[in-house]
């Protein structure tokens, strides 16, 4: 969105703070760019869409400067989070799942969420729903950060899937 400044505000009036906070009123456009003058200022629109729109005295150029601190600011609160996928074998060794646990419990402290599949060929597929539960609870013990699931044990076409989050 384009700021408008002083010429280029439309509005007949406009509610006028000043640098430092001060309320100058509902003034004519006319006299508050006379007084941002005055003031040598810029008459910035802050709130267009305010009735009537709220107008600020101050420089543009730290204006600006300010603007683009708080974005810098909001972007930096923003946690971007992957999606990493381990996939494991109804035979897999106990070695190898402690393995991919180790990997699954830093994937979760980065804060990134984790997809655990167990992988299920031939007639593992129509094995007893319980018994797949506890084999991806095996891989699911040996992780050492607290997690929470995000998305509760689902059954694929190829397999279980479970997906955890750091708690």
């Amino acid at each position: 969105m384009k700021v408008r400044i002083n010429h280029q505000i439309k509005a007949p009036e406009l509610r006028v703070i000043t640098a430092e906070g001060k309320n100058l009123g509902v003034i004519k456009l006319s006299e508050a760019i006379a007084e941002a003058q005055k003031r040598g200022f810029d008459l910035i629109e802050i709130s267009p869409t305010a009735t009537p729109p709220v107008a600020k005295i101050m420089d543009y150029g730290k204006y600006l400067y300010d603007e683009k601190k708080k974005d810098k600011a909001a972007k930096a609160k923003v946690q971007t989070s992957e999606l990493k996928i381990v996939q494991v074998k109804i035979g897999t060794g106990e070695h190898d799942l402690e393995l991919k646990a180790k990997n699954v419990s830093k994937w979760l402290s980065e804060g990134n969420r984790v997809k655990i599949d167990l992988f299920l060929i031939g007639r593992s597929k129509y094995m007893d729903m319980k018994f797949l539960k506890e084999r991806l609870g095996r891989i699911m013990k040996l992780v050492t950060v607290e997690y929470k699931i995000a998305q509760d044990v689902t059954k694929g076409p190829k397999g279980l899937t479970i997906t955890i989050e750091k708690k």
